[in-house]
């Protein structure tokens, strides 16, 4: 079985996959944006608890561990609030009560299906060197509607790396993070669905399969004593703006919405770029992070280390403001983010094809680079079972805008809720339903008219002027062991392809998330 692993690569990784699929049953945590030290974390579904009723095999007992982490801990620049301190005195953004609890990572660890191998990763970590395996499955059945009923499978099977570098080479402070992964499948929205812009399942991602890619790979270092935080080297932006662990526990919405993922100038897991991200808190309650990125086509490296075959187009400059307050006597947290990322590649118009019939007085407009803005808030409504950010239901809402003439997706908005323990006696249990809209942009819509009253091919794959599709998205978080999480799935697409050609589409599927 493990062959499929090795293939493209001469074998060359065998031991380094062997050794990691034996160390890896004693994962580390990427912790959050709280000021203190963050304790280890369950995923969406799961509160951190030393048991959970209803199963046998107990939890491990959460430990704080000093995680060398760039979320680990980020103190403000000055010891203030900004539009919190309107708010109560008592409601203050990095209160020590309601830790972060991971919440701005993509993924969490949740403890592992086989703890006995602690010792060895814990004799590992303490010099140095720590793994995480991680597999992710998701099979997704058309069940009406679409193009034709059917049922397609992805995975994603990742090692996650960290390296020490002061216990390793003295270099004090500096940590390297690499991630190297397979994903194999297909994708149920080209097969089944008619559906070839909007992803139905977040494992396939926009890059297809890959046998062993290397995704992250960079440095971290934090400076004038935990104030400014740096990451350089190959990064996938969409693990650090736009991204949370609630847009995470949807299918559809992991690691950022479809708008963003979607231009070429924002690399999307596991597709990386060269960079880096600087971040740091001007008060405790604003956390201001920006970077610059190179920029190239997606399709290219599909491997991950063929560094050289890479074109750069332009760079991607990206900036997100997060607000994160606290209301009320439970502490219930927000988190309000302003992103803007301005890509200097050329693109051209979408448009497309003019026929010969109207090029006399319609043009394509010239090529011109590419801006991104979003908007995305989320607000907890109730607390339960912990007092963590992850301990309660959320209610969440985003809106993107894309330069509408060379963007596939000029805007997309989306909102919905995400609720722990609804039903009783399944205290760790999340549901979450989301509806999404996507908008296709005005230019490309008007080509492809062009070319329908012509006579003329509207391009691939494409049925009709395209303008656009929603999708109504629910899920519902079954914590089954501690190290695995059974997630079945619904989807109710609206419009596949973007016209009114194919039939509204149903699915039902299951995502199984473990810590091996």
């Amino acid at each position: 079985m493990l062959r499929v692993y090795f293939r493209g690569i001469g074998g060359r990784l065998f031991p380094f996959w062997l050794v990691a699929w034996g160390l890896a049953c004693h994962g580390w945590t990427v912790a959050g944006h709280g000021a203190e030290p963050v304790r280890r974390v369950t995923p969406s579904a799961i509160v951190t608890q030393p048991t959970i009723p209803n199963i046998s095999a107990p939890a491990a007992p959460p430990r704080k561990v000093k995680r060398p982490i760039a979320e680990e801990r980020l103190d403000a620049l000055f010891n203030t609030e900004s539009i919190s301190a309107l708010l109560s005195h008592n409601d203050d953004a990095l209160r020590k009560s309601d830790l972060s609890a991971g919440y701005f990572v993509a993924e969490q660890s949740f403890g592992n299906l086989v703890p006995q191998i602690r010792p060895w990763r814990e004799w590992l970590s303490n010099r140095g060197f720590t793994f995480e395996l991680t597999y992710k499955g998701e099979s997704m059945a058309n069940v009406g509607g679409g193009l034709s009923k059917g049922i397609d499978y992805v995975h994603d099977l990742r090692v996650s790396m960290l390296f020490d570098l002061g216990r390793l080479i003295g270099l004090d402070g500096w940590f390297l993070h690499g991630i190297v992964m397979n994903r194999e499948g297909r994708q149920v929205g080209w097969d089944h669905v008619g559906e070839r812009n909007v992803l139905l399942t977040e494992v396939w991602s926009i890059h297809g399969p890959a046998a062993a890619r290397l995704a992250d790979l960079y440095v971290e270092k934090s400076f004038l004593h935990h104030r400014i935080n740096i990451n350089v080297g190959r990064i996938a932006l969409t693990h650090t703006y736009g991204t949370s662990v609630l847009l995470c526990t949807f299918m559809m919405q992991c690691s950022a919405p479809m708008a963003i993922r979607e231009p070429p100038g924002w690399s999307v897991y596991p597709k990386t770029s060269w960079g880096g991200t600087v971040r740091f808190r001007p008060t405790r309650d604003l956390t201001l992070r920006t970077g610059i990125y190179k920029i190239g086509p997606k399709v290219q490296d599909n491997t991950g280390w063929a560094w050289g075959s890479e074109t750069t187009t332009g760079v991607q400059t990206p900036v997100e403001l997060t607000w994160e307050p606290f209301f009320g006597a439970r502490n219930l947290p927000g988190h309000y983010k302003f992103g803007f990322g301005h890509d200097t590649s050329p693109y051209p118009d979408l448009i497309g094809a003019i026929p010969a019939a109207y090029r006399a007085y319609i043009h394509a407009h010239k090529e011109k680079p590419r801006d991104t803005f979003y908007i995305e808030a989320d607000q907890m409504v109730y607390r339960k079972h912990g007092e963590h950010q992850m301990a309660g239901g959320y209610l969440l809402a985003g809106y993107i805008h894309n330069t509408p003439s060379i963007s596939t997706f000029s805007d997309e908005f989306y909102f919905g809720a995400s609720l722990l323990g609804l039903i009783p006696h399944r205290p760790y249990d999340r549901f979450g339903v989301m509806y999404s809209y996507y908008q296709m942009s005005s230019r490309l819509t008007y080509g492809q008219s062009l070319r329908q009253a012509a006579g003329l091919p509207m391009g691939a794959y494409v049925n009709g002027p395209q303008t656009h599709s929603a999708v109504l998205e629910a899920y519902y978080g079954i914590p089954v062991t501690p190290g695995l999480v059974v997630t079945p799935e619904f989807e109710y697409m609206m419009r596949p392809g973007e016209t009114s050609v194919i039939p509204n589409a149903m699915l039902v599927g299951l995502k199984v998330i473990a810590n091996l």
